[in-house]
């Protein structure tokens, strides 16, 4: 085995931004073990799943995620400026796919969300949505925002720290239309992604008025201590941008040896609300595999078992998890 077998079967990409934040004296450098592939990508565990939160069952119309009643995901690209080694979409995005809906396809999602009065907040995610043109970015808000029961425009993103130059003046004005709000969610796992570009193109987002919020994924010799992840939320808090979701790993294929056990991330989070303000406390979320939704960890939801956990979805049904 090879890391061209490893990039043979997962898109690799890595941005300058990011390479110049690797420190190559360092064989554990948390930035490249985020994006820098590995032979242990080429492990598959039994409970591994290629679709591992459940997007395909939930997919009433090519490009549209209908998991939640008030709420759609709009996957409107199916490619990155670089791909993380741990992604949960990692068999669906990148080069041999269909990197960007169809025409047909783009109208026919529009009109499923306008169809569909209980849709308050549509969710723009991929692959990266931020690697669209300002235009075409400009195009999606307002067609949205055009829509009367769409309230908010969530903007999924990893670009910010991944490519900051793409966060232009364009690009924020492009991100807001008259009739709906926007949010911008920023994914970042380690403090040392907040280079100083990065810190620049999150000024610009949050000086244009958009509200920010985090996205992070809990990853086992990236940041699965207390020190790194209270530096982490701390460097959300400094750049305007409010902790929200603190993620346990998806079953992705290949991703085992970035998953800590549930346990252990509660114990995290214990000593992390013993440390922190809380306005910069992330909520621990799993989401269930087979697509029946996210849950809060640090709740009720939780029971463990000799097998792993029981997880209790939104609709009160149990399920057995392996993670």
């Amino acid at each position: 085995m090879t890391i061209e077998d490893v990039a043979r079967r997962y898109a690799v990409a890595v941005s300058p931004t990011l390479l110049a934040l690797v420190d190559p004296a360092d064989p554990n450098d948390p930035i490249a073990r985020q994006f820098l592939p590995s032979l242990e990508e080429l492990i598959t565990l039994p409970q591994e799943r290629a679709d591992p939160i459940g997007d395909h069952a939930h997919s009433p119309v090519p490009g549209i995620v209908h998991r939640h009643p008030d709420r759609v995901l709009f996957k409107v690209v199916a490619a990155c400026p670089v791909y993380c080694r741990f992604c949960f979409r990692r068999e669906m995005i990148g080069p041999g796919q269909a990197n960007a809906l169809s025409s047909a396809d783009f109208e026919a999602a529009l009109t499923y969300i306008a169809a569909h009065a209980e849709i308050w907040e549509v969710i723009l995610t991929g692959g990266d949505p931020f690697i669209l043109s300002p235009r075409r970015i400009a195009e999606i808000t307002t067609r949205l925002a055009n829509i009367a029961h769409v309230k908010v425009v969530r903007w999924h993103t990893r670009v910010p720290v991944t490519d900051p130059g793409r966060v232009t003046d364009d690009l924020v004005a492009a991100l807001q239309a008259p009739g709906a709000t926007t949010f911008v969610a920023v994914h970042a796992n380690h403090p040392r992604e907040f280079s100083p570009e990065a810190r620049c193109a999150i000024a610009r987002l949050a000086e244009g008025a958009i509200p920010l919020v985090s996205q992070s994924v809990l990853l086992k010799g990236v940041n699965d201590d207390v020190e790194t992840l209270a530096a982490l939320m701390r460097a959300f808090v400094e750049n305007r941008i409010k902790p929200y979701y603190l993620h346990h790993p998806d079953l992705a294929p290949g991703t085992s040896h970035f998953r800590n056990r549930i346990e252990d991330g509660l114990a995290l989070m214990r000593d992390l609300r013993a440390r922190l303000s809380g306005l910069a406390m992330p909520t621990y979320m799993l989401d269930i595999p087979g697509g029946f939704g996210k849950v809060p960890l640090e709740s009720g939801n939780v029971e463990k078992t000799a097998q792993g956990h029981r997880i209790r979805d939104a609709r009160g049904v149990w399920h057995s998890v392996q993670a």
